[in-house]
């Protein structure tokens, strides 16, 4: 153990870091139960665009645990990788489910804007297309998804219902779905208010129990052998990836990669105190490829995009410094695929409830947006609020940088507006227009 101590010591820097192989163990736990959730709900979002569950489930795990190994070895930070919670729902519900296309072409989407990732991690373009979207469009994109995500959870739950005349009302909330979803929801709440890292599993598993002994869920068990990958491994189709319908698509799982991964690895290697005199993230490229090569990785597997995980910033609390936290975490991951049928077993309800307490983590960002400066604002929140009630993310990301553009040039304030920003708003409008 000595040996294998200072071998670890020497590789992950651990000495020079400030830390233990003890305290990186814990932190990979603590960081693995902060996300583990998403080992239930991405195959229960990605089984509504017609995957199915069990093959799902496997390629989230193995996904999981390829990205978190290889932040681990290559970038040496202490950040968990997995499918983003984002990603997925416009995976389903915008792509397949709102726009027609097909989970195949999807994934072939999918795994196109992680190339495209790849070469912008590999090439300047990376700084310049990070540090020239507008502070106040990306934090109104993540508002945004959290709002989608809301409406989706409360959709699924049945708190809210369609109605002809005012196009959603209130559902019957003394039913058991919409009931459980919402105690759930308090109960994850209540628990991370506390402290509790694991609240999100925790909930989903009180819920689930609820269901499991009032009869109102099936459970079909707790361990097993892994589920067969073949129903989505090597599924992606890549030629209806190339259709010029597809161009949004891929624009959009590849800025919201690009920036969610980018604000992720600022603010927990921030945290942790990574970062350089200047404030800049060492091995930065490192950390981007290891983020970009998942999300390609993961739609050969079989799942929607690969992201870096915000929670990691629970196992920096927990003393996490290297990226042998996140090498635990990805052992943990591959652990995972023992457990499959109590996965399976998780009621739609219980998930809401998951997705319902990270929405409104996502909301949060609109506490930062510039108010006072409306050519800021507004599009932000505009941006904000069209993803949930065009029930797209990719239409909403295109109207609030449309909005942007617009907004700046009216104000006489045309040399605020980075030429990336200029660019998008025209690839979008050219897509509203003749798409």
């Amino acid at each position: 153990m000595p040996a294998m101590q200072k071998s670890l010591d020497e590789y992950f820097g651990l000495t020079e870091h400030g830390t233990t192989v003890s305290r990186e163990a814990l932190a990979g736990v603590t960081t693995f139960l902060a996300m583990a959730y998403i080992t239930v709900v991405n195959p229960l979002i990605l089984s509504d665009a017609g995957m199915d569950f069990g093959a799902v489930f496997v390629a989230t795990c193995v996904a999981a645990a390829i990205g978190s190994l290889v932040m681990g070895l290559i970038a040496n930070y202490p950040i968990g990788l997995a499918p983003g919670m984002g990603q997925n729902a416009f995976f389903t519900y915008a792509v397949v489910v709102g726009s027609g296309h097909t989970w195949q072409a999807a994934l072939g989407a999918v795994f196109l804007s992680g190339i495209l990732f790849i070469l912008i991690s590999l090439l300047p373009i990376r700084a310049w297309l990070i540090n020239s979207i507008p502070r106040n469009l990306k934090l109104g994109m993540a508002a945004g998804i959290g709002f989608f995500l809301a409406f989706i959870a409360m959709k699924n739950a049945g708190i809210v219902v369609q109605n002809p005349a005012t196009f959603v009302s209130l559902g019957g909330l003394i039913e058991f779905a919409p009931l459980m979803a919402l105690v759930g929801f308090f109960a994850i709440t209540a628990m991370t208010a506390r402290g509790n890292r694991s609240a999100v599993i925790v909930g989903i598993l009180l819920v689930s129990a609820v269901g499991w002994l009032t009869g109102q869920a099936e459970f079909v068990g707790v361990v097993s052998a892994p589920p067969s990958a073949a129903p989505v491994f090597l599924q992606l189709d890549i030629a209806a990836a190339l259709d010029i319908s597809m161009l949004s698509v891929i624009l959009t799982l590849l800025l919201v990669d690009v920036f969610d991964t980018a604000g992720t690895l600022v603010g927990v290697a921030t945290r942790a105190k990574l970062v350089d005199e200047s404030g800049n993230l060492p091995r930065l490229g490192k950390a981007l490829l290891a983020d970009s090569g998942a999300t390609a990785v993961g739609a050969l597997m079989g799942t929607s995009s690969i992201t870096s995980y915000i929670e990691s910033a629970a196992g920096v609390e927990s003393g996490g410094r290297t990226g042998l936290a996140s090498v635990v975490i990805g052992l943990l991951f591959l652990l995972c695929l023992l457990l499959a049928p109590l996965a399976q077993s998780i009621p739609g309800y219980a998930a809401a409830a998951a997705l319902l307490f990270v929405s409104a983590s996502m909301a949060q960002s609109l506490v930062d947006i510039d108010w006072p400066d409306l050519t800021e604002s507004t599009p932000a929140l505009i941006t904000a609020i069209m993803m949930p009630l065009s029930f797209s993310v990719a239409d909403g990301i295109g109207i609030g940088f449309i909005s942007y553009v617009a907004i700046k040039l009216l104000a006489g304030r045309h040399s605020e507006v980075p030429a990336a920003v200029f660019v998008v708003a025209l690839v979008f409008a050219g897509k509203f227009a003749f798409l």
